[in-house]
């Protein structure tokens, strides 16, 4: 080959090698998100992008934000904290022997067990055992149970008039003072001879909680005592609300679907409705 020939072909690939060279160089210096940074300004851009690490103290549930504690027990930090104060004289541990959990770990790890609805040993923390997990939620089941007539009270908190206005907004329906109604909490199969009384209609067991609620779906009355074989009118017949509204000790009626009977204080809807029988 001649040689000026060979030139024209070499020294162009020559010089774009060295050209690239210079611009890797040039990155290399100039990049700040290389690993291996030479220039100045490079160095500052990194350590303006770079993330700040932040180390949390694990054994407090709190130090976390709320949309961790959203996630994980369903409230807040404020309302985490509100429940501390509230349940923390019946929690409190009074010495630190045994590595007693503390009152906001306690509470955190009920509400996570009431959140997931898990096996225990899977929303336990670092420092507890399954059996100190579950004698936690026991405590704290007991401690909210305590408190459960301050919260859960029949018609309610406000007034009568107030609460019947409110049902009345949402469909034009007058003197209504709750909603009435039964649901089947699951449960694991109990030994025993009793065990087929806990089957439901539906085909597992289950223990059948009747409630009452206002126009704002808060709960003011609860029984949570009977099988899920119980029938929902039985559980309503056998109740204190029951004997309360059928003695008139409140002025209004309740709603309730077509599982129970028709009573003078509890209207359930027509079985086939039809428009002359509503108009009638």
């Amino acid at each position: 080959m001649p040689r000026a020939s060979y030139e024209r072909q070499v020294w162009p690939l020559a010089y774009m090698k060295a050209q690239n060279g210079v611009f890797l160089s040039t990155l290399t210096m100039a990049c700040p998100f290389l690993r291996d940074v030479v220039d100045e300004e490079a160095l500052v851009l990194r350590r303006a992008f770079r993330r700040e690490r932040v180390f949390r103290d694990w054994l407090d549930p709190l130090a976390f934000p709320d949309d961790h504690l959203y996630e994980r027990y369903r409230f807040s930090a404020d309302g985490i904290r509100y429940l501390c104060r509230m349940l923390g004289p019946r929690l409190k541990h009074r010495t630190a022997r045994s590595h007693a959990l503390s009152v906001e770990q306690m509470v955190c790890v009920a509400l996570r067990f009431f959140a997931s609805g898990a096996f225990l040993y899977s929303v336990g923390c670092r420092t507890a055992e399954q059996g100190q997990i579950c004698r936690t939620i026991r405590s704290v089941c007991l401690a909210i149970k305590a408190l459960a007539d301050v919260f859960i009270s029949f018609p309610g908190h406000r007034r009568l008039c107030d609460i019947k206005e409110e049902f009345h907004r949402i469909a034009g329906f007058p003197n209504v003072i709750g909603a009435l109604d039964c649901t089947h909490i699951r449960i694991k199969a109990p030994s025993g001879a009793h065990e087929a009384d806990f089957v439901n209609r539906k085909f597992f067991h289950s223990i059948n909680v009747q409630m009452v609620c206002n126009a704002d779906c808060v709960i003011s009355n609860v029984v949570a005592k009977w099988l899920g074989s119980v029938h929902d009118s039985r559980i309503f017949r056998a109740s204190e609300i029951y004997q309360c509204l059928s003695q008139g000790e409140f002025s209004g009626v309740l709603l309730g679907d077509r599982g129970y009977g028709c009573q003078p204080f509890l209207l359930t809807p027509f079985t086939d409705p039809c428009q002359d029988q509503g108009q009638s």
